[in-house]
């Protein structure tokens, strides 16, 4: 799914707070934006392998969750959150596509890495691939819940962007042949350090 697809999901993750604890909103949505995205921090080292834990970060998020509920305050609604963000990202990016630089022609059996089973989860593709057109939708969903009952910030945020996600799924299939033409002009040397789904035809 699209980096943007995430951070609009951990932003929703925080919902419930607005309902509970509106104080602290504005900190749970800022700590579901960060968790995700933080994961694709990983995206040139190691992707969906490094930050990605999909079986780690929801063990982690369950007793940070009950930590919350029990004494609410700026610390544990933020790691709450911003774990819960985290473990949605690495979860549902199992439900996506795989990791290639073309998801969309359904050629690799690696959607995310589980440190715990210490193998690859396959993709499942219900979303075919990051920028299809049910990603988007996936996004807008969650755009229009926190549009519905969020503050104007929120709002503006969450409409930015799923604008971003609009343009990067109009010029998602294009970019991977812009990529792959960018890393055909590298020296070879400089090669090596460029992910393997870039290097795929060389």
């Amino acid at each position: 799914m699209m980096a943007t697809t995430h951070a609009l999901w951990g932003m929703a993750v925080a919902l419930p707070v607005l309902a509970s604890e509106p104080t602290l909103a504005p900190v749970a949505f800022g700590a579901g934006l960060v968790g995700g995205l933080l994961p694709d921090l990983d995206l040139y080292a190691g992707h969906r392998k490094t930050l990605h834990y999909p079986v780690y970060a929801p063990l982690a998020a369950v007793p940070a969750v009950a930590l919350a509920i029990a004494t609410p305050s700026t610390v544990t609604v933020g790691v709450a959150v911003g774990l819960t963000a985290m473990a949605l990202h690495a979860v549902t990016d199992a439900a996506a596509g795989g990791l290639e630089l073309r998801p969309w022609l359904a050629d690799s059996d690696r959607a995310v890495y589980s440190h715990y089973h210490g193998r690859w989860i396959r993709p499942r593709r219900w979303v075919r691939y990051d920028g299809a057109p049910e990603d988007l939708a996936v996004a807008g969903i969650a755009t229009v819940s926190l549009a519905a009952v969020a503050g104007s910030a929120v709002t503006a945020v969450a409409v930015a962007l799923l604008a971003v996600s609009a343009v990067y799924v109009l010029v998602r299939k294009p970019l991977a042949t812009l990529a792959e033409r960018l890393v055909g002009l590298l020296p070879t040397p400089i090669v090596s350090y460029v992910p393997e789904r870039y290097r795929e035809s060389r």
